[in-house]
């Protein structure tokens, strides 16, 4: 089962105020239904299919054609077709008008659940990034989803896909906040639980790449130290320097991997000679320094 059947799944089995199923039912008969002299329904979620059929016996106290098929093309899968003969004219009149008399925040919650069971997918967030979306046909009815959910604080985006228009969330605080908005807590749960992971082992592979980064750059500068020492030797240029800085030239050679902290805090210990890292590496751009001279005057 996927994340986007299971959150379906969940969100059909919430129950909803007789006006708050309303905004549901109009929202799904919108993006799912096909408007005609009769009102057709196909669907493959089976507890969508029974959420939709009992709004329509709540808010218009009649039950619909239920018929269920077996589709054999491709794998073999269960397919509920809702078929709506009676009312068929006001149930269009209501659905044309849904839009403009969504006043409460919990009728614009039912509208946005409604067009998700119609219209909305998400990735599941252990295989891929976080991504949400509703597909819908017209421009019209992605720019109003996406009114919607600006209410709500969303930062949604619109983009075309072909001939369809589809209303994206990107972030995963603000899917999140609308898993919660949904009243989906197993799926807001779920979701939860690989974000944090996610985040935790973005945090252990940044701080890693850190410490690498740390690490190279310490040898690379122990190596350059070394090599200045080396040519100072080899030019017999030792006795010129002070006794601490010799003292600080020996503990370098002495333990060529260390970083400039660990070579302070070693010498510090092990020389009695109390200094700190910006100490070690003044010493250092001393010695640098005095390479350099030489080398031009040479």
């Amino acid at each position: 089962m996927t994340f986007t059947t299971s959150l379906k799944e969940e969100i059909s089995k919430i129950e909803l105020s007789p006006i708050e199923a309303r905004c549901e039912l109009f929202s799904f008969i919108k993006f799912c239904g096909k408007l005609g002299n009769e009102i057709v329904i196909t669907l493959e979620n089976a507890s969508v299919a029974r959420k939709i059929y009992k709004d329509i016996k709540l808010v218009y106290n009649f039950s619909p054609v239920l018929t269920v098929r077996i589709q054999k093309r491709f794998r073999v899968k269960q397919i509920y077709i809702i078929t709506i003969k009676e009312n068929v004219k006001k149930i269009k009149e209501d659905i044309l008008n849904s839009s403009i008399v969504l006043e409460s925040d919990e009728e614009k919650i039912a509208y946005l659940q409604g067009a998700f069971l119609a219209i909305g997918n998400i990735s599941n967030p252990q295989t891929s990034g976080y991504h949400l979306e509703f597909i819908c046909k017209k421009e019209s009815d992605a720019k109003q989803i996406n009114s919607l959910l600006k209410v709500f604080n969303m930062n949604s985006k619109i983009v075309t896909r072909g001939y369809k228009f589809v209303v994206y969330l990107k972030s995963s605080e603000n899917i999140s906040d609308l898993l919660k908005t949904f009243k989906a807590t197993q799926s807001l749960f779920f979701f939860e639980d690989i974000r944090i992971y996610r985040d935790h082992k973005n945090m252990v592979n940044r701080l890693n790449n850190c410490e690498l980064s740390n690490q190279t750059r310490s040898i690379e500068t122990g190596i350059k130290q070394l090599e200045n020492i080396k040519y100072l030797k080899e030019h017999n240029l030792l006795s010129l320097l002070d006794d601490k800085l010799k003292i600080v030239i020996e503990a370098r050679e002495k333990y060529p991997e260390s970083s400039l902290t660990e070579l302070a805090e070693i010498i510090t210990s092990e020389y009695n000679y109390k200094i700190g890292k910006s100490g070690v590496n003044h010493h250092f751009i001393k010695v640098n320094n005095m390479v350099v001279n030489h080398k031009k005057n040479n």
